[in-house]
């Protein structure tokens, strides 16, 4: 994507107001976050920006990004509210 930069902003308002949301269980830990994000610009140019939480190495990314597409592979793209 081009243009003017804004700074780094913090995730959690964005995907909050996206609706993100994670079934943990009491007692759970995440311990690591991919964050993969479609941005439309002002000029209408779509991209895709992914964000790591602080100290996730690339191997770590990785792992989590290849274990995302399993999964969706596997429930072949039912979603929650679909039958």
């Amino acid at each position: 994507m081009t243009g003017n930069r804004m700074p780094a902003q913090p995730a959690d308002q964005i995907l909050r107001n996206l609706g993100v949301t994670l079934d943990l269980a009491d007692g759970d830990l995440v311990a690591n976050a991919v964050v993969v994000s479609k941005v439309i610009a002002s000029n209408g140019e779509v991209g895709v920006v992914v964000s790591n939480s602080e100290g996730t190495s690339w191997l770590d990314q990785l792992a989590l990004i290849t274990a995302a597409s399993e999964i969706l592979r596997q429930s072949q793209f039912v979603g929650p509210d679909e039958p």
